[in-house]
Order: structure tokens, then C-alpha cells, then sequence
């Protein structure tokens, strides 16, 4: 099964929260609210020193996938 490479989610337990998954290497969670960031990979300082300028981009990323998503669902619920 081929994943998407993001995901949005939202868990009922952090009901401000919306988050975005990354769901290839490297793989980590943002929260859109107040852009918290978590690595789901386990990473070493030098994995993460040589992933900057990619993670950097994949960060941006997520959030235009954010905004993306987020303008269908307001045009779908304008309809």
C-alpha cells in the first residue's frame, strides 16, 4: 500500500491541535497551532545536521499541504 507523503490529524484529547504527518524518511509530526515538531524517526545529531536543508523544505512542505487542504474543506463547506 502507497501512503501519502502527508497526513492531517486531529485527536479529540488536544482539541486546539491540528497535526501534519510526514509519513517518508525523515518522518515527524508538526502542530500547526504552535508549530511544535517531534521526530518520529530516531535520528542522530549528525542525521539531523546532514537533513537540514531537506527537512527544511519538507517543513514547508506540510504546511502548504495544510493550506491546501484546508481551502478544499472551506470550498467544499461554501458550496
Amino acid at each position: 500500500m502507497k501512503f501519502p507523503s502527508f497526513i492531517l490529524g486531529d485527536n479529540s484529547d488536544y482539541p486546539e491541535s491540528i497535526f501534519v504527518v510526514h509519513t517518508g524518511f525523515p518522518r515527524f509530526i508538526i502542530d500547526i497551532k504552535d508549530d511544535q515538531f517531534i521526530w518520529i524517526e530516531k535520528l542522530t545529531k549528525d542525521d539531523k545536521k546532514e537533513l537540514k536543508f531537506e527537512v527544511e523544505s519538507l517543513i514547508n512542505q506540510a504546511y502548504d499541504f495544510y493550506d491546501r487542504e484546508i481551502s478544499k474543506f472551506h470550498k467544499k463547506t461554501d458550496d
